[in-house]
């Protein structure tokens, strides 16, 4: 019997657990694919570049064979269902908050057709974790030991002769893959992912847990967007990881990602709300001030080079290095005494690898905010957090080209000083 398979954050046709569920019937699958209009909206050009170059070459790998229509999945994947008869709809399970309410919204349009979950973007997926009493973890520390002492399921052996592919030609409402016109910095899509990962497994990889907070050397995986869109695995990847120092700081870094997905997924509103809510009534600048201060930021011309390198390769490149991540949040939040929420919806704005729970408990982890918060007392002084990750300059040097002369402007504010107002403000909340 037909079956459909339903791609969202899963662009690859290797390790995809649901990809064997829709061939188990023995049947013919339709695999598809719907550009969500609200998506488009809530994303930046890079990130649907990439997505769009994901589906293509995603498209070429099933010989054309890919469904992809436009419009809300509760009318399109009903409609698409019915179109071939299937008996149920396959996909990988999504736990961010809008995933939750669209495959409700889905499974209810379907009628007596299941929607079918199986595997998720995660190692181990969110809800699979708990304390003794059942409670959600709320410190990675102990969620750590608890997901390393639990372990993971092996990849799964899928790939494009899985299962006998239904050809989409005579079905209506198929659409023309988009294209934003915008060149990503790294290729996209499943060959160019496995590719990434080989060079950093070989190359990269021994050094990770000594180098990986240099924004001036090669020394990150550059997986991130790849991961976002489920080109690859964390299975797949995590099987190339043995002992070593590296490759145990890396899986940590894998143990982070899992962490925030789950926190995310116990408590939704902390998408856009502070996690620890004794926070909610701390004074934050939002005048017209504020906004001029925002701009600078955004524009990369604070006067903080690290900060402001940062924010340009960030707009340049759609990516930006972990630890300026960390350098300019907290610059954001405790230097200008902005909201977070600013910064994160900036981020995932202009982030290729902009994901809904690694963003915003990121930026909460920098705010003080969040479940495994960084204490509020610890500012980054930006002056000092660039000598020590950017020795020589070279990253700074490489973004800012117009250092050391009139056009690169003063410092819009004097660290010491914010550094000392933003401990007052919090200091009475705490």
């Amino acid at each position: 019997m037909p079956t459909m398979l339903w791609f969202r954050r899963d662009l690859r046709l290797s390790d995809l657990p649901p990809l064997l569920d829709a061939a188990e019937a023995d049947g013919q699958v339709l695999a598809g694919y719907v550009l969500d209009p609200r998506l488009k909206a809530s994303s930046g050009p890079r990130r649907l570049q990439y997505l769009y170059d994901a589906l293509r070459e995603l498209r070429e790998a099933l010989a054309g064979r890919l469904m992809v229509t436009e419009g809300r999945p509760e009318v399109e994947i009903p409609r698409l269902a019915q179109a071939v008869g299937a008996t149920a709809v396959h996909v990988s399970a999504d736990f961010t908050p809008f995933g939750r309410r669209r495959d409700d919204a889905v499974r209810e349009a379907l009628g007596d057709i299941p929607l079918e979950a199986s595997g998720s973007p995660y190692l181990v997926s969110p809800g699979r974790i708990a304390k003794d009493d059942g409670e959600p973890y709320k410190v990675f520390t102990p969620f750590f030991s608890a997901w390393r002492k639990g372990g993971w399921r092996s990849p799964a052996r899928t790939g494009p002769e899985s299962a006998c592919w239904i050809d989409p030609a005579d079905l209506d409402g198929g659409v023309e893959i988009p294209d934003t016109g915008v060149e990503l910095d790294l290729p996209a899509g499943e060959k160019a992912a496995r590719e990434q990962w080989k060079a950093f497994v070989e190359d990269a990889l021994a050094d990770y847990a000594e180098r990986r907070n240099r924004p001036d050397l090669p020394a990150t995986s550059r997986i991130s967007a790849h991961l976002k869109f489920g080109t690859i695995h964390p299975r797949t990847m995590a099987q190339d990881l043995g002992t070593g120092k590296g490759a145990q700081a890396y899986l940590r870094e894998l143990a982070f990602r899992d962490f925030y997905a789950s926190v995310l997924n116990e408590w939704p509103r902390s998408a856009w709300w502070n996690w620890n809510s004794n926070f909610d009534s701390m004074q934050r600048n939002e005048n017209a001030a504020a906004k001029k201060s925002f701009e600078a930021w955004k524009a990369g011309r604070t006067g903080f080079p690290i900060v402001d390198a940062g924010m340009r390769q960030l707009a340049e490149t759609g990516w930006m290095h972990n630890r300026v991540r960390m350098i300019v949040a907290s610059f954001l939040v405790k230097d200008l005494h902005l909201p977070w929420q600013w910064g994160a919806r900036w981020f995932l704005e202009q982030l290729v690898d902009g994901d809904m729970a690694n963003n915003q408990h990121g930026w909460q982890w920098v705010a003080g905010t969040g479940t495994d918060a960084a204490p509020f007392f610890r500012v980054f002084n930006p002056t000092t957090q660039g000598e020590k990750f950017d020795p020589d300059g070279a990253y700074v040097r490489r973004w800012i080209p117009e250092l050391g002369t009139a056009d690169y402007p003063d410092p819009i504010v004097d660290h010491k000083a914010e550094r000392a107002e933003a401990l007052r403000r919090y200091s009475a909340i705490t």
